[in-house]
Parts: C-alpha cells; sequence; structure tokens
C-alpha cells in the first residue's frame, strides 16, 4: 500500500477473489472434526427436510384417497418427530459454528495485530493510525458471516440444491424443465453485476477507513482543535467524509438488492410454469394430485437454497473487500526482521562502529553520507546540529529501526543486521522527546521498563531520577492511575517517569532523544542530576538542541547535511570557531537577550 494522506483513501492490489477465498478457507482446516461434525448434523436436517414433499405424496396418494385415519395419523407423529429432531440438529450445528467462526477472527486478528508490530517505522510513517485500525476492527468483523454461512448455509444449500434437482427430474423429467427455464437467466444476471458490486463495496471500505482515520486523529489532537477553535472546520470535514461514506454505502447496497427480486421473481415464474403444466399433465393422467402437491414442495425446495446461496453471494461481494484489506497488510513483508542465520548478541561493552553508512528514507534523498564513527564503551557521545541533519537517523541504525542503504553498523564488532532484533533492542535504552505514557499507573508505566521488577525497584529507579517526590504527592502516589499520553502529568513529570522507565531497564546502550526539551530550569536541575545516573557505566548519544545540557559529554558530534562536519569536546569545538561555535554562541545571545526583553 503506497503512502496515502489522511483524507485520500487507500489504494489496495486487485487480487484473485478465488485466490482470497481459498486463503480463507485455509482458517478452516484446524476445525476439521467441528466442521465435520457441522456438516454431519446439517446432513440429518436436509435429510429430514427432503422427505416432507414425500410424506406429503404418500398422505394425499397412499392414505388421504384411502380415507386411512391410523396410517395418517401414524405418518403425521412420524413427521413431527424427524421435524423436531431436525430443530435440534439445526441449533447444535448454529451453536458449533458460531464457536469456530468466533475462534477463527480471534487468530485472525492477532495475526494481524502480531504482524503490524512487527512492520518497520515506515509503515507507520505513511499510515495514519485510524486506518490501520480500521483493518483490525472493522475488516476483521466483516468475515463473521463469511465463515459462518458458508458452512453452515452455503455447503447445505448447495446439497440440497443437488439432492432436489435430482428428486425432481427423477420425478418427472418435464415438469423439472419448466420449474429451471429462468435458471440461465438468473446465472448471468449475478455474474454480470458481481463485478461491479465488489467494486463498489471496496471503495465503501476505502470510505470507512479514511472517516476511522480522520476521527482517530481529531480526537487525538483535540486540544490543538480547541486552541485555534478549528471545531466548525473539522466539523465540515467530517460531515462531507460521512456523506461519502453514506453515498458509497447506498451505491454498494443498491445494486445488492437487486439479488433477492431477481431471485424471487424467477421462482415465481418457475412455480407458475410447474402449475399450469401440471395441470395439463393432470388433465391427461400423467401424474396424480399427490405428485404435483410434492413437486410444487420441491420446488420451493430448490428456490429456497438458490436465494440463500444468492444472499451468501451478496455476502461475500460486500465483505470480500475486507478480507482483502486484511491480506493486503499480512502480505506486507517485514522489511526489517531476524535473518535466518541471526544470532543472539550476548552483554555488550558498548563499542559502537559506524563504517562509511549511506542512508536514505526515499530514493534519491540522501539523509546520511559516508558516515564513520567509532564510539568507546561507556563513552558519551553527543549529536547536535541544525533540524533534520540526521542526527535522529544516527540513533535509529544503531536501534535498526531503519536499515542503512550501504555501510554496516557494529556493536561489539558485530553487525547489528546479523544480530536478532529482541537480542538487539533489548539491550538499548531510548528517552524521547515525546514521552508516551499508556493508560494505567505510575508504576505500571515505569516498570513497562522491566515487566518482572518490583516494587522496591520500581521505587528505587523512580529515587534515582529524582522522580520520587513529586509521584509520592500525586493523589494515590504510585498507584495514581494516568490518562493515555500522561495528559493528567506535566511534560516535566513524564520525562522524569521516561527516565525512571529507562533507568530500571538497565540498557548497556542508551539514547536520549532530545529529553530535556521543553522543561522548566527548575526541573531541568533535578532531570539532570537523573542524566548522570543514567549515563554512568553505559555508552550513550544524547540528541540536544540546547547545548547547555550536553557540554560534560565525552565528544560532540556536529551533524549537518548527513556528515559529521565537528567531532571533539565543548572546549575543542568552541576554539575551532566552527558550526557548534556559532550555534553556541547563538544560544547564548539569545538566552542573554530574554532577561533583558523581560526587564524592558
Amino acid at each position: 500500500m503506497p503512502f496515502n494522506h489522511l483524507q485520500e483513501d487507500e489504494t489496495i492490489k486487485e487480487s484473485l477473489n478465488l485466490a482470497i477465498i481459498k486463503r480463507l478457507a485455509g482458517y478452516l482446516r484446524p476445525y476439521r472434526p467441528q466442521v465435520a461434525l457441522t456438516l454431519l448434523l446439517m446432513g440429518l436436517v436436509i435429510g429430514a427436510e427432503l422427505l416432507n414433499p414425500y410424506f406429503l405424496k404418500l398422505a394425499i396418494d397412499q392414505y388421504i384417497v384411502k380415507q386411512d385415519l391410523a396410517g395418517l395419523m401414524l405418518l403425521a407423529s412420524g413427521m413431527i418427530g424427524i421435524k423436531l429432531a431436525a430443530v435440534y440438529c439445526s441449533r447444535q450445528r448454529i451453536r458449533i459454528m458460531a464457536g469456530v467462526t468466533n475462534r477463527i477472527l480471534l487468530t485472525i486478528r492477532q495475526q494481524l495485530y502480531a504482524h503490524i508490530q512487527k512492520l518497520p517505522f515506515s509503515f507507520f510513517d505513511n499510515r495514519p493510525v485510524g486506518k490501520i485500525l480500521a483493518r483490525i476492527i472493522g475488516d476483521v468483523n466483516s468475515l463473521s458471516d463469511l465463515f459462518s454461512n458458508s458452512v453452515t448455509n452455503l455447503i447445505p444449500d448447495l446439497v440440497t440444491l443437488a439432492a432436489v434437482t435430482l428428486i425432481m427430474f427423477a420425478m418427472n423429467f418435464r415438469l423439472a424443465l419448466a420449474s429451471l427455464a429462468c435458471l440461465p437467466l438468473l446465472f448471468l444476471f449475478m455474474c454480470s453485476i458481481e463485478v461491479i458490486s465488489h467494486q463498489r463495496w471496496r471503495i465503501h471500505r476505502k470510505k470507512v477507513s479514511t472517516c476511522n482515520a480522520f476521527t482517530h486523529e481529531n480526537f487525538s489532537g483535540i486540544r490543538v482543535v480547541q486552541s485555534f477553535t478549528a471545531e466548525p472546520e473539522t466539523s465540515r470535514t467530517y460531515n462531507r467524509l460521512i456523506h461519502e461514506n453514506r453515498r458509497a454505502f447506498v451505491r454498494a447496497v443498491r445494486l445488492n438488492d437487486c439479488f433477492w427480486p431477481s431471485v424471487e421473481l424467477s421462482w415465481g415464474v418457475g412455480t407458475m410454469a410447474v402449475a399450469w403444466y401440471g395441470v395439463h399433465l393432470l388433465n391427461t393422467g400423467t401424474i396424480t394430485v399427490g405428485l404435483l402437491v410434492a413437486f410444487v414442495g420441491y420446488i420451493s425446495m430448490f428456490w429456497q437454497p438458490v436465494m440463500n446461496i444468492s444472499n451468501f453471494y451478496n455476502t461475500l461481494v460486500s465483505n470480500i473487500s475486507g478480507a482483502e484489506r486484511i491480506f493486503d497488510i499480512l502480505d506486507i513483508d517485514p522489511a526489517i526482521k531476524d535473518r535466518p542465520d541471526a544470532r543472539t548478541l550476548p552483554p555488550v561493552r558498548g563499542e559502537v562502529v559506524f563504517e562509511q553508512v549511506d542512508f536514505v528514507y526515499e530514493a534519491d534523498q540522501n539523509v546520511l553520507t559516508q558516515v564513520n564513527l567509532r564510539v568507546q564503551p561507556g563513552e558519551t557521545i553527543a549529536l547536535v546540529g541544525p533540524t533534520g541533519a540526521g542526527k535522529t537517523s544516527i540513533v535509529n541504525l544503531i536501534c535498526r529501526f531503519y536499515e542503512a542503504r550501504n555501510g554496516r553498523v557494529l556493536i561489539d564488532g558485530r553487525d547489528v543486521k546479523q544480530l536478532t532484533l529482541e537480542s538487539l533492542r533489548g539491550q538499548i535504552g531510548m528517552v524521547l522527546q515525546d514521552t508516551f505514557l499508556f493508560s494505567g499507573s505510575v508504576k505500571e508505566n515505569i516498570r513497562y521498563g522491566r515487566l518482572d521488577a518490583s516494587d522496591e525497584e520500581v521505587i528505587a529507579a523512580a529515587r534515582a531520577v529524582h522522580a520520587h517526590e513529586f509521584i509520592s504527592q500525586l493523589e494515590h502516589g504510585y498507584d495514581t492511575d494516568v490518562n493515555e499520553r500522561g495528559s493528567r502529568l506535566s511534560f516535566g513529570q513524564r520525562q522524569q517517569i521516561a527516565f525512571a522507565r529507562a533507568l530500571l531497564a538497565d540498557p548497556r546502550i542508551l539514547i536520549l532523544d532530545e529529553a530535556t526539551a521543553g522543561i522548566d530550569t527548575h526541573t531541568e536541575r533535578l532531570v539532570q542530576q537523573g542524566i548522570a545516573k543514567l549515563l554512568k557505566g553505559r555508552t550513550s548519544f544524547v540528541i540536544a538542541h540546547r547545548l547547555s545540557t550536553i557540554q560534560n559529554a565525552d565528544r560532540i558530534l556536529v551533524i549537518d547535511r548527513g556528515r559529521i562536519v565537528e567531532s571533539g569536546t565543548h572546549a575543542e569545538l568552541l576554539q575551532e570557531r566552527g558550526l557548534y561555535y556559532q550555534l553556541f554562541m547563538a544560544q547564548f545571545k539569545f538566552l542573554q537577550e530574554e532577561p533583558a526583553e523581560a526587564a524592558g
């Protein structure tokens, strides 16, 4: 799926429907015993239904004509008993297949969720979250009727159709031909509109996905929407999207509604043809009244499955687009994954080496060019430079969130491409500028760094980064619930929790990406003490625009246009009077001007 804007419909690759149906049928394989039992129960139900018209024939021709009341009552009792048994079998088959369907949907949803988690950042860069949610929830739910009806309705309807056809031709060849005269025209009609209907349902699914994406993004950014009084504009956009969704749905449903009338018309014409021709045969003495009544009953048994099959076909056409969208995601090969010969990274010392590394996000747009770097274990490296220079790209390559186009990234002499992702990322900790806190308690968010940590270890990590004091003052202390993204806490408090989480994980390599940006001076002093604790004994990469926070780094790398243009300590770089000097003096001048402007 190529890049798409929030309000643009997604582009889905065309797939052969038969291939998708075959792939969906593969999910039934683990449930063969349940499917077999369902088919057996359905066979009993079908057998009971097929006997009903024949029993009517016997009742008329054998017992009513002869006025055999005892025989008629015995036959009626047998019909009632068989009907009750059929009802029980029918209820059981529905119950069994409902359970199978729910388990299959659970399997598909779990597969989709697990697969999406393995996809690289580039996948999420190109897709709004709402469109991804639409795949996991709406598209998977759309398959419910498809799975249950395929076994509980489609298979028995096909069997019933075949059996009734044989019985009808065995009873009277001419009446059978008359009743089925409209069937070829119905088949041609259904085939002719399938392509159009499928396209319309595919468009509808896209509109639903776009609407979900817009809703998710705007509610996630509701503070921005309200602060800029953009509610009228977003309401107009949402109104446009839901009206497009409604129009797409109506167009799809309108075409689907043509199925039932066409089947009912064919049913009616076939019944009229049998009635007209049957009366003629009665007058000639070719058939009996009981046979004609039974034949009319079999006509209903023939066209009801045709009606059901057309309804299933309707469901298939409307929901196959959901399956396409699911498999479109599942068929994306994770660009970054463990190689077949990948090795587990043992506990690392922390040496990091870049050898002639080139990196691009998009074709022909180099982000890093010929980067060479060697970092010793335990060394603290600061990365500075203009926005977009490539600082974050360097740390992303260390974690292997993206792949270098050329060159190698080594940790303790091992190429990161040859290592398992779990063993690599398990020894790297990150604290980002945009700290993400999950819905849950403060304690749970800190423990996310190491899920088996005790309460005492969680508190010790918070104390080490000077977060314990403010946490203790919260309503329920460490058990205080934070909203999604931690909106109940200040930015500085969220960062302190992130530091505690990173410290608890005890990574050998630590990455701080603008971790102190936006923090007030008082909080920064506390955070800097926490950072000092965090950096001790670890290989660390600190990305910072606020140069006052990285003056004590062992080495400062100045990145500009994807290249390392300067390297040295704070004092050495100031003496060189290069780009670092210009950046530092510009910030120093700005800080000097701020108090003067405030006083004025």
